[in-house]
């Protein structure tokens, strides 16, 4: 198995940027459509869990609009042709919050697709003195 075909990781950056670029203008269909449309999908959020493309889809379609942010750091691996994980560290313009967020993807007959993602947020230094 080849570990970061260059071909692949430009397949699997293509996806990555356009769910960036339609999460930033609230493109619901893209976004649905980058997602696996399957029952077995799952996607935790900062505010929600969905297990499941309808769960998934139900949630984007109460969004009014996503926070922006900023990409500080993005890593992709790949395994063979048809796997990948992206992970993105980012900081959200309005509060300066670090944001992580990883994707699972792999390759279908009609392109990539996100099987499971997790999305977190890093805890503020306040809100981690709080807790020790």
């Amino acid at each position: 198995m080849q570990i970061n075909d260059p071909a692949v990781i430009a397949e699997v950056r293509a996806t990555f940027d356009r769910y960036e670029k339609a999460l930033m203008a609230n493109d619901t269909p893209v976004l649905n459509e980058i997602f696996w449309a399957d029952p077995r999908t799952v996607r935790f959020g900062v505010t929600e869990i969905g297990f499941g493309h309808d769960a998934i889809r139900a949630h984007r379609a109460a969004v009014v609009k996503y926070a922006p942010r900023v990409q500080k750091r993005i890593e992709i691996v790949t395994f063979g042709q048809d796997f990948a994980a992206t992970h993105l560290i980012y900081e959200r313009v309005n509060t300066g919050a670090i944001g992580r967020e990883t994707k699972i993807m792999a390759r279908f007959p009609d392109g990539w697709h996100v099987v499971s993602a997790h999305v977190s947020l890093l805890a503020s230094a306040d809100e981690t003195q709080k807790k020790t």
